[in-house]
């Protein structure tokens, strides 16, 4: 998935993001700019004692997307 920033035409690529989350858990939506998601990962981790970290990744690819479309960008196809 590769998204287009409308006002200044940068592009961001979010391919392969439940590998990057299961590889990196919550510091790749750091790296993204989705603080929300990275602080919801951390608590949701340590409540489920390490489990999320393998569940979360499935949802990367829809929370990723939600993401930028939220802040106004628009999927390049």
């Amino acid at each position: 998935m590769k998204f287009k920033n409308k006002t200044n035409g940068y592009t961001e690529s979010a391919s392969l993001s439940w590998l990057w989350t299961f590889l990196f858990g919550f510091l790749y939506f750091a790296v993204k700019g989705n603080w929300r998601h990275a602080v919801a990962y951390i608590i949701v981790t340590l409540c489920t004692f390490g489990v999320a970290w393998l569940i979360y990744p499935f949802f990367a690819p829809s929370i990723m997307r939600n993401h930028y479309a939220r802040m106004g960008w628009v999927v390049v196809k």
